[in-house]
C-alpha cells in the first residue's frame, strides 16, 4: 500500500522556558564576571582555560609548590583563583546551554539565525575571556568582554520574548515612541561601555565625592590619555596604569553620560507610561530600574565602592537593558500608529 503524501509540517515554535533559563544563567555569568573583576580576581588564574595548569585550583601542598614554581611572578591566591574559576565554569555551562538551543533550533527549522548568532558570539566571548588573561587585563578587552556578555544576555532575552505568547494591544502606540526607544538602546549601551571602561581602568573612585568631584564641578582632567584604546602589548593593567587626571576624565565621562541616559530613558519611560495596555507595565519596570541604577551609582561613590553595591550596579545595568528591550519588543509586536 502506497503512503499518501503528507503535507509539509510547519516549523515547531520554541518553548520559552529554555530561553528564559538560559537568559537567567547568562545574567548569573555577567554578575559573576563583575564580581570577579571588582574583587581584583581577574588574574586569579594567570593561565587559560585551566588554573595554574589544573582543571580546578591547586590545593595540595605539592600542587601548590609546582604552581608557584611554574608561575613565580604570580603565586597562588586560592580565594581569587576560585572566584575566577567559578566564573569560568558558569560561562562554560552557558556555552553548552547555547549549543543545545542551537541544535534544537536547527532540528525545528525555526529560530536558526538567532541561535547560530548566539553560538558564534559565545565562541568570541570565550576568546575575549582568554585575551583578558593573556593580555593582562587590557582595558579595551575587558570592556569588550563586558559588552559581549551583555550582548549574549540580550539575544537570549529576545529569544525568550519571541517564543512566549503575545496578546496584541488594542491601542497601537505611536511610531515616534518606537524610534525614541531604539535610540535609547544606543544611549544605554554607550553608558554601559563607559561603565566598563571606568571599571577596567580602576577609575570608579577617581572622584570620591558626589555631586562635585573633589570640590569642583569640572575638575582638571586628561581626556586624551584617559581614552587611549591601545597602549601596546606586555603592559600589566592590574590596578590601572593611568595617572589621576586621566582617571578623573574617565570617571567624569561616565557621570556626565549617566545624566544624559537618565534624562533620555526617563523621558522615553514616561512617554510609554502614558500609553494604555502592556506598555505601561514595561515602562514602569524600566523606570524603577533606572532610578535604582542611578541610586546605586551614587551609593558607590558615597560608600567608597563596597563590593555588594558595585556588583549590584552591574546587575541592575543588565536588568535595565532587558527592560528596555522588553519595551521595544512590546512596541513592535503591538504595531504602530502615526503620531
Amino acid at each position: 500500500m502506497e503512503r499518501s503524501l503528507s503535507r509539509p509540517t510547519k516549523p515547531r515554535v520554541a518553548h520559552p522556558l529554555p530561553w528564559l533559563l538560559a537568559a537567567a544563567l547568562a545574567l548569573v555569568v555577567v554578575i559573576l564576571g563583575a564580581y570577579t573583576r571588582l574583587s581584583d580576581a581577574g588574574l586569579g588564574c594567570p593561565d587559560w582555560p585551566g588554573c595554574y595548569g589544573h582543571v580546578g585550583v591547586p590545593a595540595s601542598p605539592s600542587a601548590l609548590d609546582r604552581a608557584n614554581e611554574a608561575f613565580a611572578h604570580r603565586p597562588v591566591e586560592p580565594a581569587k583563583a576560585w572566584k575566577e574559576m567559578v566564573h569560568r565554569y558558569a560561562a562554560g555551562l552557558l556555552g553548552l546551554v547555547v549549543l543545545g538551543l542551537t541544535v534544537s533550533a536547527w532540528r525545528r527549522a525555526a529560530g536558526r539565525a538567532l541561535a547560530t548568532a548566539l553560538l558564534a558570539l559565545i565562541a568570541f566571548q570565550a576568546a575575549l575571556g582568554m585575551w583578558t588573561v593573556t593580555l593582562l587585563l587590557k582595558p579595551v578587552v575587558v570592556m569588550g568582554h563586558l559588552l559581549g556578555g551583555f550582548s549574549v544576555l540580550s539575544l537570549l532575552w529576545l529569544g525568550y520574548l519571541g517564543a512566549r505568547s503575545f496578546v496584541p494591544a488594542r491601542h497601537r502606540p505611536p511610531v515616534r515612541l518606537r524610534r525614541l526607544a531604539l535610540v535609547g538602546i544606543a544611549v544605554l549601551v554607550v553608558q554601559i561601555a563607559l561603565g566598563g571602561w571606568t571599571s577596567a581602568n580602576y577609575a570608579a573612585l577617581a572622584c570620591p565625592t558626589f555631586p562635585k568631584c573633589m570640590g569642583e564641578w569640572w575638575p582638571p582632567m586628561d581626556m586624551a590619555d584617559g581614552f587611549v584604546m591601545w597602549r601596546g602589548l606586555g603592559v600589566n593593567y592590574e590596578f590601572g596604569v593611568l595617572d589621576s587626571p586621566a582617571r578623573v576624565a574617565v570617571h567624569m565621562a561616565h557621570r556626565a553620560w549617566a545624566v544624559v541616559t537618565f534624562l533620555y530613558l526617563g523621558a522615553v519611560g514616561i512617554y510609554a507610561l502614558r500609553q494604555p495596555g502592556s506598555l505601561r507595565a514595561a515602562a514602569a519596570v524600566m523606570l524603577t530600574l533606572l532610578v535604582a541604577q542611578v541610586s546605586l551609582g551614587i551609593a558607590n561613590v558615597w560608600l567608597h565602592l563596597p563590593l555588594p553595591v558595585a556588583a549590584a550596579h552591574n546587575a541592575v545595568a543588565a536588568l535595565l537593558l532587558l527592560a528596555l528591550l522588553t519595551l521595544i519588543h512590546t512596541l513592535y509586536r503591538s504595531g504602530a500608529a502615526r503620531g
